[in-house]
């Protein structure tokens, strides 16, 4: 069965960090691409950070370039999310996906396999 499982969220103050871990089981991420993705209340989803699994190339959005790292450990089928100087407009459910594919992709509605989201609050 396949599976994606987000964990890390949690409560932190502005200018606080958090790591994300993402776990995939079912299959290898030797060939599968990894989205980090975002949704606040009643915000659109919108992606965060993306790694391919060809030769590991990352791209960000503008909103996060220079504060978030993404990463990725195949040997352990895990994927991180390091997140950096968080400010109160990074609260959202962050999501983590995997697309079958070699090279980077962004756009969501190509992402086959979702986790359930993990929740990160930044508040004072």
């Amino acid at each position: 069965q396949l599976q994606v499982v987000e964990s890390g969220g949690g409560l932190v103050q502005p200018g606080g960090s958090l790591r994300l871990s993402c776990v995939v089981s079912g299959f290898t991420l030797n060939y599968y691409s990894i989205g980090w993705f975002r949704q606040a209340p009643g915000k659109e989803r919108e992606g965060v950070a993306y790694i391919s699994s060809r030769d590991g190339t990352t791209a960000y959005a503008d909103s996060v370039k220079g504060r978030f790292t993404i990463s990725r450990d195949n040997a352990k089928n895990t994927v991180y999310l390091q997140m950096n100087s968080l400010q109160p407009e990074d609260t959202a459910v962050y999501y983590c996906a995997a697309a079958e594919s070699r090279v980077l992709v962004r756009a969501a509605a190509f992402y086959d396999y979702w986790g359930q989201g993990t929740q990160v609050t930044v508040s004072s």
